[in-house]
């Protein structure tokens, strides 16, 4: 299994979610880029798993993310992965910046959040940060209806 470091695009209406200790947090209608490392055991699989949370809403949230994803106002859009053995997840989440959700995400390293916020589309933006840290980025859009393609 690839192991590696992913960037989760998710299409929202405005809305509030509970976020688990986070509290309510406030969503503002666009685009949601959540920054995740799939260094572990299952690998990159990692990331289709949140696309299957979110597709399903069949087990209950563990993770910052899990809250989200089980909101019937959040819809996954794509996910944008690349292997690699290098600990890169916060230079990634540095790499995108920008409008943030704070400590979001982000309990277990010093960065103020690893969920950013764009109105428009971040697909282009999301790809010159993995190619700024010499990742080769493989794209998985979502298609409207739930499934993958």
């Amino acid at each position: 299994m690839d192991r590696g470091v992913y960037a989760l695009v998710l299409d929202n209406s405005h809305c509030e979610v509970r976020i688990g200790a986070l509290g309510i947090r406030g969503f503002t209608a666009g685009r949601h880029i959540y920054v995740g490392s799939a260094l572990g055991s299952g690998g990159l699989a990692r990331a289709h798993r949140h696309v299957r949370l979110a597709l399903r809403r069949d087990r209950p949230p563990r993770w910052h993310i899990d809250y989200l994803l089980l909101d019937p106002h959040v819809t996954p859009a794509a996910v944008v992965t690349a292997a690699t053995d290098r600990d890169c997840e916060c230079a990634l989440a540095r790499a995108i910046g920008g409008a943030y959700v704070p400590g979001f995400g982000c309990s277990d390293c010093a960065c103020p959040s690893h969920l950013f916020f764009r109105s428009g589309d971040p697909i282009p933006e999301i790809l010159a940060a993995f190619r700024g840290l010499d990742l080769d980025a493989r794209i998985t859009r979502i298609k409207n209806e739930g499934s993958e393609h």
